[in-house]
């Protein structure tokens, strides 16, 4: 009877352990929306090193996630979700750029303040975008004298 008992404490306590990790992961990667967050959208030409969950920057600073990609089939670019703080606001002028840690870190997109004194609001679209440049694109370049494409 004893037994019977510690197998079901510690079935329990793996069960809480593994519900409380789906959500911590499911609340890093973007998949549960906050109900304060500021979501925004934007498209891109290339989206290389971005994925779900990937990290939206503003001076350094983490200020949301990447929550949605997916294809524009009539574009050809990849629209992208955005659901960042609420508390900040983002003037309406600003641009979105992939940027990246350096040569072997990771892919994050960096919104660039305008100086408008409107700010974008929830559902709305960041129009200016750059897309993220291949390591490699630059590498022929370079090898190939600047004559690249």
């Amino acid at each position: 009877m004893r037994e019977d008992t510690t197998e079901v404490i510690v079935g329990a306590g793996v069960l809480a352990a593994a519900l409380f990790f789906a959500a911590y992961t499911a609340s890093a990667t973007g998949l549960i929306g906050r109900s304060d967050a500021l979501n925004l959208t934007a498209s891109f030409r290339s989206v290389e090193g971005i994925e779900l969950g990937s990290d939206v920057r503003m001076a350094g600073v983490s200020i949301g996630r990447v929550s949605d990609i997916s294809l524009n089939a009539e574009t050809y670019r990849a629209d992208t979700s955005l659901s960042l703080s609420a508390t900040i606001p983002i003037p309406d002028d600003s641009s979105a750029v992939i940027a990246s840690e350096g040569l072997l870190g990771g892919n994050y997109v960096e919104i660039v303040p305008g100086g408008s004194l409107t700010n974008l609001a929830t559902g709305a679209e960041i129009v200016d975008t750059q897309g993220s440049v291949s390591l490699l694109q630059l590498l022929l370049t370079y090898v190939g004298g600047g004559e690249g494409e």
